[in-house]
């Protein structure tokens, strides 16, 4: 259980084996009992698809927790963050040997990271099947 992530949230539609469910995403300092004395408090309303074939089970309107795997996270930050982070310093010493000037090695190590994000568009498909959330009613 070490390995999951959990978040209450409220069934918002159901549509064939499809459901929508609404989580209230905090900070760690917005369950702070101090949070109206600081700025950095924050929470926000966060929309997440879940595949579940009982999802006739559930009801508009329910309590349920959505589960995923901490797994998913890191993966997530790893394509999102770290590959395009390594691509462009790794684009910019290329073409920075190759071209020598610094502004057209920046413009188009940054021109690098466009197919980068095209390709993970492309692949959103594949890639929701692999960040999947399962979902259990809350009794």
């Amino acid at each position: 259980m070490a390995n999951t992530i959990k978040h209450q949230g409220i069934v918002e539609n159901i549509n064939g084996s499809h459901l929508s469910v609404r989580i209230i995403q905090t900070s760690a300092c917005a369950a702070c009992s101090v949070k109206g004395h600081c700025s950095s408090a924050d929470s926000k309303e966060k929309v997440i698809d879940v595949t579940d074939p009982s999802a006739q089970t559930f009801r508009v309107g329910e309590q349920v927790m959505v589960i995923g795997e901490t797994s998913m996270g890191m993966m997530a930050v790893t394509l999102a963050f770290v590959f395009p982070f390594i691509l462009l310093i790794l684009s910019l010493f290329i073409f920075m040997a190759v071209i020598g000037d610094e502004l057209y090695a920046s413009l188009l190590s940054l021109a690098v990271l466009v197919p980068y994000y095209c390709l993970l568009w492309l692949n959103k498909t594949r890639l929701k099947q692999t960040f999947s959330f399962t979902i259990k009613p809350i009794k």
